[in-house]
């Protein structure tokens, strides 16, 4: 089941990335560290009502992030549409011991189908350069890389940015 994020789910969705990234770790990918994910972005998700999760028997073991707010960070990249109606997703995680069980594809489902219900003319995001798991996943799934941008506090590497137009 996917709903729709609380406070209350902030705890377990902090164990949920830092397995996430203890994981990449382990696969030589430093995606995330202990600058990003954190609290305090989960918590204005939350207050923006964009954090969703995915439950198994009641155990968050996925989480993504539906916003239609541009972060500047996303300024330099020559998009495909126009600034106007555009999603963009974040923070996208599902546990390690879940992965690999279409529980990512089940989360940009309920992505799209959102963007789309909700009339939105593209869903935009960013994902790191160094994993080219996560490219490959969203290349498959018909998204357009268009250009890189750097979070310092995260990596050295950049980020790829991908847009697909609805």
């Amino acid at each position: 089941m996917i709903r729709k994020g609380n406070t209350n789910d902030i705890d377990a969705i902090i164990a949920l990335t830092k397995a996430c990234a203890t994981a990449m770790i382990a696969d030589g990918i430093y995606q995330w560290n202990t600058h990003y994910p954190n609290k305090a972005a989960f918590i204005n998700d939350v207050e923006r009502n964009e954090l969703y999760v995915l439950e198994i028997n009641k155990t968050i073991i996925g989480s993504i992030v539906i916003s239609n707010y541009k972060d500047e960070d996303y300024i330099p990249i020559k998009w495909l549409t126009k600034d106007k109606c555009n999603l963009y997703i974040h923070r996208l995680a599902v546990h390690p011991l879940y992965q690999k069980k279409g529980h990512a594809q089940q989360l940009m489902n309920f992505a799209e189908r959102y963007a789309k219900t909700h009339n939105y003319i593209s869903i935009r995001l960013d994902t790191f350069s160094q994993n080219k798991r996560n490219q490959k996943f969203y290349e498959l799934r018909g998204y357009k890389r268009l250009g890189a941008i750097y979070f310092p506090k995260q990596s050295k590497f950049s980020f790829y940015c991908y847009e697909l137009v609805l």
